[in-house]
């Protein structure tokens, strides 16, 4: 299911950066809303986000919330997510479980 949803995100991010018509201009800004190496660098992190919330310990609605705010504001989003998330509560992760005694 993972490979799935990274499949279809990057086919709709890649589709969305086709280069656009440049004629005569040589200006390597004006190509598509992708952004080059700075568009997959930020695509990279996204991912690892999308990974990140999809094998924390969330219930199934904060998730497809995190991973919709990252998708619709890939920057934002990720910022907001690494800011305000709680990532070390809900990572699987993230400690040794505790022993109860007398069991």
């Amino acid at each position: 299911m993972l490979q799935l949803f990274l499949s279809l995100l990057l086919q709709f991010v890649l589709a969305d950066a086709a280069p656009v018509s440049a004629q005569g201009h040589g200006n390597s800004w004006q190509y598509g809303a992708g952004g080059g190496v700075v568009g997959f660098v930020v695509l990279i992190l996204d991912i690892i986000v999308f990974i990140e919330v999809l094998q924390s310990n969330r219930d199934v609605i904060p998730k497809v919330l995190w991973c919709l705010l990252v998708f619709l504001f890939p920057i934002g989003g990720m910022i907001i997510y690494w800011l305000f998330s709680n990532r070390a509560e809900h990572n699987r992760r993230s400690g040794y479980e505790t022993i109860t005694e007398g069991a």
